[in-house]
């Protein structure tokens, strides 16, 4: 019991240090993650906050969930509607500690971006290790690689683009130009998985995954 006490506080503080992660990278005004880049080109558009508009995403991912497993989806997986709200929430918590961190110059920028992709990838790792619960984003696409027949890398992928690319189009047309997407989305893509694979390594992340 012990354990799996442990195994649960492991993976609250993943969630948390992802969201504080998301939040990061946004704050460095390069563009934000993948995964949240829809929620923040609404929030540019709309009255709701990024953290909002991300629990609205989120629950169309677990009800997409339901809809493609029938059976095979998990009940215990019921519980990632409590991961979005902690997640959700803690994203504009994070935000708000954050408000007064404007990096303006394209060196601080990227060194922004670099530390938010660094905090982000130690927040999956960590999220990951303790095997407790999926978090909506990833249970699309473990669904989805189920249903189509196809590797989780290769959805997840696919699954990253159609985000990017959604956002892409409604920047365009809510603002005429980009807005919440730039060069920080794309290079985030490009890093943070492979920041993961090096935090998969670290020694607190093998105990947690012991535990």
């Amino acid at each position: 019991m012990e354990r799996k006490l442990l195994r649960i506080l492991c993976f609250v503080a993943g969630i948390l240090i992802n969201s504080f992660g998301i939040a990061f990278i946004t704050k460095a005004a390069l563009g934000t993650s993948p995964i949240s880049s829809l929620p923040y080109v609404l929030s540019q558009r709309f009255t709701l906050t990024l953290g909002q508009f991300t629990f609205i995403m989120n629950t169309g991912f677990i009800v997409a969930q339901i809809v493609l497993l029938g059976r095979e989806f998990e009940k215990r997986q019921i519980l990632q509607i409590g991961v979005n709200i902690v997640f959700s929430w803690f994203i504009d918590v994070s935000m708000k500690i954050l408000q007064g961190f404007v990096p303006e110059e394209g060196a601080a920028q990227l060194l922004s971006l670099f530390i938010g992709c660094v905090i982000l990838a130690f927040g999956i790792s960590m999220e990951v290790a303790p095997n407790v619960l999926l978090v909506p984003g990833e249970g699309i696409v473990k669904a989805l690689s189920k249903v189509c027949q196809k590797r989780f890398g290769t959805v997840k992928v696919i699954f990253d683009s159609s985000l990017i690319s959604i956002s892409f189009v409604l920047s365009f047309l809510f603002f005429h130009r980009l807005n919440g997407l730039g060069a920080g989305t794309v290079i985030s893509a490009l890093v943070v998985g492979k920041m993961v694979n090096i935090c998969n390594h670290l020694p607190v992340i093998h105990k947690i995954s012991a535990l």
